[in-house]
């Protein structure tokens, strides 16, 4: 049997050329972060690593090590009879677990012995995280950005996606965070990333982009709900070029309801976050918000919320940069024919810009 190949670097190309990257760690490890394309086929779930670390550390090394043992042969055992059982002969797996330990070892010489040419990742998913972060924290951010900045209801993920459809680089911030970047953001129910989960997401969005073609981003602050930007990636946001979205306040609060019925369905959601707001309201404010709830005004709430708060908060900072101003688009509605014709037109400014 050949010896195991073992892998020192985690980056795209050298991980390109496995077949299947095989991610042995428990699922709730692997729920965090993992690396890019890996599926998860744990040598020990959860729960069996939690019980094997406990006798290891109450009872006995000999004991955690037997138990432990015996769960790994099942588990391998049952991913041979699943997961792998219709891999080819020329199958060429790569498995990694947590620091390249016990349990890829364990998984990789199985798989060695069935015929198939394994590697394993030295250091495992460590070395992984090493070089993201030396990538995301270390490197200067080397894409050609320009931020659409707009105030809060302006459509801004809306026309990136219409941006994405005519061939032009994106990379949703929000949609990667999971999060819509207020306080209101995570009404959606859907849990944010954990942040090296988000930052594997980011780094593998920016290695799909063409780094000669210039890339949009939504204005952003550093944090998109307890997600925090890369310093590197937050740093090129505060120097790029923007072009910026305009709407009436009317109508970005009929945009903001119409197309976010998710916030107004959670009654007791949305009155904690208004008393939660950075503004303090008044008890008179306070009390006529609520009311708008009570009364399903949510129209009303939201153009009185971005009057009062959110409106203040973006000029406040535009004030403070000095990035240049690519264009303004200003737009009467935001149906889906005028945010079709705001892509265009912002198409047409990129393009301008580059001549």
């Amino acid at each position: 049997m050949k010896p195991l190949q073992v892998l020192t670097s985690a980056d795209p190309a050298a991980l390109a050329a496995f077949d299947q990257i095989i991610d042995v760690r428990s699922p709730g490890e692997f729920a965090q972060d993992h690396l890019p394309g890996a599926i998860n086929l744990p040598v020990l779930d959860d729960a069996q690593r939690a019980e094997v670390g406990t006798i290891y550390v109450q009872e006995s090394r000999l004991r955690a090590n037997r138990i432990g043992a015996a769960h790994v042969a099942r588990n391998i055992a049952h991913h041979l009879e699943t997961a792998l059982a219709d891999q080819p002969e020329g199958f060429r797996p790569l498995v990694y677990c947590w620091r390249g330990g016990q349990r890829s070892n364990a998984m990789a010489t199985i798989l060695q012995r069935v015929g198939w040419q394994t590697a394993v990742l030295d250091g495992g998913y460590r070395t992984y995280r090493r070089w993201v972060q030396a990538r995301l924290y270390d490197a200067p951010c080397d894409l050609d950005l320009i931020l659409l900045d707009g105030d809060t209801g302006s459509a801004k993920t809306a026309i990136l996606a219409a941006l994405a459809q005519r061939g032009v680089q994106v990379v949703d911030l929000e949609g990667l965070a999971c999060h819509r970047g207020s306080l209101f953001g995570a009404l959606s129910g859907q849990p944010q990333p954990d942040q090296k989960g988000f930052e594997s997401q980011l780094l593998a969005a920016f290695d799909a982009l063409d780094p000669t073609r210039p890339v949009v981003v939504e204005a952003e602050s550093s944090k998109i709900g307890n997600r925090v930007l890369p310093p590197m990636l937050w740093a090129a946001m505060r120097k790029a070029p923007r072009i910026e979205v305009t709407a009436p306040l009317p109508e970005r609060a009929r945009y903001l309801v119409e197309t976010y019925g998710d916030i107004t369905a959670r009654r007791e959601a949305l009155l904690a976050i208004l008393e939660r707001l950075p503004i303090h309201p008044s008890l008179r404010r306070l009390t006529a918000w609520r009311e708008m709830v009570d009364q399903g005004a949510f129209t009303d709430l939201a153009e009185a919320l971005m009057a009062a708060h959110y409106d203040l908060a973006y000029a406040r900072e535009r004030r403070k940069s000095d990035q240049p101003t690519l264009a303004s688009i200003a737009l009467d509605r935001l149906d889906p024919a005028t945010l079709d014709l705001a892509a265009t037109r912002i198409l047409e400014a990129i393009a301008a810009s580059r001549r």
